[in-house]
């Protein structure tokens, strides 16, 4: 079973987490920070990723310091329960619709992480959340993940929709990289033989 748990503790953050990769996108996520949480429901569900979060941190000062936290922790949760790699399709894209936004996001679990974001929200604030640390959380996941991550926005004005399409996009395209390849099931998917 490809799975983890993975606990990271710093002076600003006590954060677990645990995750199965082939499981049914089952989650509890708790973070303190409610929109997050929303948003990690979404990758959980879509990803088809069972995911239990527990996260506390100096949500005092901001929420910065917990969602960026999270997303390493995620990352190298990630990268533990691939484990070499074999047999993963490796590659994901989706296109992903919500009301008016679509946002695409193709992705290499490639172990070199790098990160292409091109979304802009219209607002700063979705409630009390900062939309840019939507952006934070995606740098630290596919950072710690080793994961090239392409998110693009095609369309829309409402920064809610926005952030969720980003969100579903990633999740679907992990799903679809996370398979396992029936022609090759054995097999690390490079000609480098590592991953």
């Amino acid at each position: 079973m490809r799975s983890a748990t993975i606990t990271r503790k710093t002076a600003e953050t006590d954060i677990t987490v645990t995750i199965n990769l082939d499981g049914t996108g089952t989650y509890d996520n708790q973070t303190g920070v409610g929109f997050f949480d929303h948003m990690l429901d979404q990758l959980a569900r879509h990803a088809l990723i069972d995911m239990e979060v527990r996260a506390t941190g100096d949500l005092h000062i901001d929420d910065h310091h917990t969602v960026e936290d999270v997303g390493i922790t995620l990352g190298q949760a990630l990268t533990e329960a691939m484990g070499d790699k074999r047999g993963i399709v490796r590659y994901g894209s989706c296109h992903l619709p919500m009301d008016d936004a679509q946002v695409r996001a193709s992705l290499d679990l490639s172990g070199r992480p790098f990160l292409i974001w091109n979304v802009a929200f219209p607002t700063q604030k979705i409630g009390g959340f900062d939309t840019e640390l939507v952006r934070e959380f995606f740098q630290a996941f596919s950072t710690h993940g080793g994961i090239t991550l392409h998110v693009d926005q095609l369309h829309g004005f409402n920064s809610h929709h926005i952030a969720e399409a980003a969100f579903k996009a990633v999740a679907r395209a992990l799903r679809d990289a996370l398979e396992t390849d029936p022609r090759k099931a054995d097999a690390i998917p490079s000609t480098k033989g590592a991953l």
